[in-house]
């Protein structure tokens, strides 16, 4: 990346801007994206930027959806979801990240459901996160 100013996700790895942040280890952060898709809708990513999530290192790649299992119960778990779904597509953001989505039905991984979290939800939602997963 040098000469080019550090994409989104670094800038919040850098804590250079605002992201409500759950989770955080030597290698990963997972926080709330601008619009969910249910409440409870996690962005999980590895520190290091990477654009292609088939770019990564076997150690790596392994490693990230190591802790989308750790995550996922407690997102589970928190949100009451039936099941927890995860989509990677890397478009909008060229910087590898996996939606942890909450799931009650059907058809609820459209990006087109997609919509702002109140803050005052979001922080309520965030702390029983934290909390669950131990951050």
């Amino acid at each position: 990346m040098a000469g080019q100013s550090p994409c989104i996700f670094c800038k919040i790895v850098a804590h250079r801007f605002p992201a409500t942040i759950v989770y955080e280890d030597s290698d990963h952060l997972a926080f709330f994206p601008r619009e969910h898709l249910n409440p409870g809708h996690l962005l999980l990513i590895p520190k290091h930027h990477i654009d292609y999530l088939f770019d990564m290192s076997a150690h790596s790649y392994l490693a990230l959806w190591a802790t989308v299992a750790k995550l996922a119960p407690g997102l589970q778990s928190v949100t009451s979801a039936k099941r927890v779904g995860v989509a990677v597509e890397g478009f909008a953001v060229p910087h590898v990240h996996v939606h942890m989505v909450p799931l009650y039905a059907r058809e609820e991984l459209n990006p087109a459901r997609a919509k702002p979290i109140s803050p005052g939800d979001a922080e309520g939602l965030a702390r029983g996160l934290r909390e669950a997963f131990g951050a």
